[in-house]
């Protein structure tokens, strides 16, 4: 996957594409995947990098939801579980089974709980992962052995999928391209093209040389997430609103916060949410909050009150209270939910997924969550297929592997979340032994995967590497500002920076991973 090489290939297509797409986060790529894997000619462009925004600040989990039960939407989770059961087998190397326990603190809580959970798993059918089960207080305390015990009678375990959000991406990406697919990031849409009242394309800038680009397609599908409206008002200035944003904060702890290999759930907060405790990557993510925000900002940042909820409800429940020295990074993520009627709070607003068509065509589809992208993919590429006049044509994705899913590694490898690409990283190790150290020894991230990532999947800052390509940033923002240095000097030799450009990308990745880090 080569950005000079498909901005060629952008140049040199004649005629219109079938589909064009703005936005390439869960959504966009998704459905570049859909398009171009049933034979359309399809382009995508993504302002900032793949899966810079609400894609990759997720809690890390494929998930039916089990709190939707309680809120009875039944066809919701019936409709995640079945995805959920696919994504495990189309990305194997990307999205495991994890086992979550929830502990019950008051007698009623097991019978409860756990009736709902033996639905939750009949609802998966033959697609589902491991069934339910009672835990007396004794196994709680053996999985959980920094859980606090104080009033606990026992608890349910169950299981659910957990992935890695933004290698997801990648890894969808790079399937859209092997399918023919064009695949841009940092290209922002900067308005439409219309003739007849009717949309017929797409104006683009590339960030980086500031060219112009008139993207003809006989479809165009806006899946810019919490974005939309904005393409939206290209498309005609006087429509209304259709997303509410709503924040969600995790915060990233060291693992001696919660060994062993169970997650934490807690199916009621004070303020009514789902409370995780996830083991990821080597670390425990505590999430999340839901503060309905006024506007959207493609780098949100915690509240000092969504901080505090989390503080707190982790000391509630682990028995080594943490302090914000122990944090090693606070993420932010903005849900794009769709805004209804009489909604008192983003709780009650929908998490389904919508599509509008407006009346010069525009395709907009927002809402949903990673767990169901490859539905709502299908979807949004049904109704291109009419709109655009290209023909019916049948969706493949359901038994699509994802790219690199064909081989899997050990779990423990550093490199298993690249699949079949591993091999080629380890051939970049053997040909510069160097590249096989690290670029920080709290960091495991190795200069051969930063060459990787900027020869092969499109990296072309260093965010894009700390961020997204490797999830350093997430896991310990205080050594990813130290390994900046190393990794901008290894992508300046792969793309030809002068000191100063180097200079700059250290600044710029250094300033926003400063938001990453809570003031002890």
């Amino acid at each position: 996957m080569n950005r000079d090489r498909l901005f060629s290939q952008l140049t040199a297509h004649s005629g219109p594409f079938d589909i064009a797409i703005i936005g390439g986060g869960a959504t966009g790529l998704g459905a570049a995947v859909d398009a171009a894997s049933r034979g359309h000619s399809v382009v995508l462009v993504e302002q900032s990098d793949f899966a810079k925004g609400t894609s990759s600040r997720s809690t890390k989990l494929v998930h039916g939801g089990v709190r939707y039960l309680k809120q009875g939407n039944v066809s919701l989770v019936l409709e995640a579980l079945r995805e959920r059961g696919l994504l495990v087998r189309n990305a194997p190397h990307l999205v495991h089974s994890l086992q979550f326990v929830i502990p019950s603190y008051h007698w009623w809580e097991g019978p409860f709980y756990g009736i709902g959970l033996k639905m939750y798993d009949a609802l998966a059918g033959q697609l589902g992962l491991e069934p339910s089960r009672w835990l007396t207080r004794d196994d709680i305390i053996e999985q959980l052995p920094t859980l606090e015990t104080k009033g606990l009678e026992g608890g349910i375990v169950y299981h659910d999928g957990q992935f890695d959000d933004a290698r997801l991406a990648i890894h969808l990406a790079r399937t859209a391209v092997n399918h023919g697919a064009i695949a841009l990031n940092h290209t922002r849409c900067v308005g439409l093209m219309k003739e007849n009242g009717h949309v017929v394309g797409v104006k683009a800038e590339c960030v980086e040389s500031g060219a112009q680009h008139e993207i003809r397609a006989k479809c165009v599908i806006n899946a810019t997430g919490v974005f939309v409206d904005d393409v939206r008002h290209m498309d005609d200035e006087k429509a209304a609103r259709i997303v509410a944003p709503s924040q969600g904060v995790h915060l990233v702890l060291p693992r001696e916060f919660l060994p062993g290999d169970s997650a934490i759930m807690i199916p009621k907060t004070d303020d009514g949410r789902v409370l995780f405790a996830v083991p990821w990557h080597g670390r425990v993510i505590v999430g999340t909050t839901d503060t309905p925000m006024e506007h959207a900002t493609v780098e949100p940042r915690a509240l000092p009150d969504e901080i505090e909820f989390l503080m707190t409800h982790a000391a509630r429940y682990l028995t080594r209270d943490p302090r914000p020295g122990d944090v090693l990074s606070i993420y932010a993520g903005l849900r794009p939910l769709v805004a209804m009627k009489n909604a008192e709070s983003t709780a009650a607003l929908s998490r389904d997924h919508t599509i509008l068509v407006s009346d010069s065509g525009l395709i907009t589809i927002t809402g949903g969550k990673w767990t169901t992208y490859r539905r709502m993919a299908e979807d949004v590429v049904d109704h291109a297929e009419l709109i655009a006049g290209i023909g019916v044509k049948r969706c493949v994705t359901h038994e699509l592997m994802i790219h690199g899913g064909d081989t899997l590694l050990d779990p423990r490898d550093p490199l298993a979340v690249y699949g079949s690409d591993a091999a080629e990283i380890r051939a970049l190790m053997e040909k510069e032994p160097e590249w096989a150290g690290k670029v920080h020894p709290k960091l495991d991230l190795t200069c051969a995967e930063v060459i990787f990532h900027t020869r092969h999947e499109m990296a072309r800052t260093v965010g894009d590497v700390l961020a997204r390509r490797s999830r350093c940033l997430l896991l310990d923002a205080q050594s990813s500002m130290s390994a900046a240095p190393r990794v901008a000097a290894l992508m300046a030799s792969e793309l030809g920076w002068d000191a100063a450009t180097t200079a700059h990308q250290v600044e710029r990745f250094q300033t926003l991973a400063c938001g990453y880090i809570l003031e002890a």
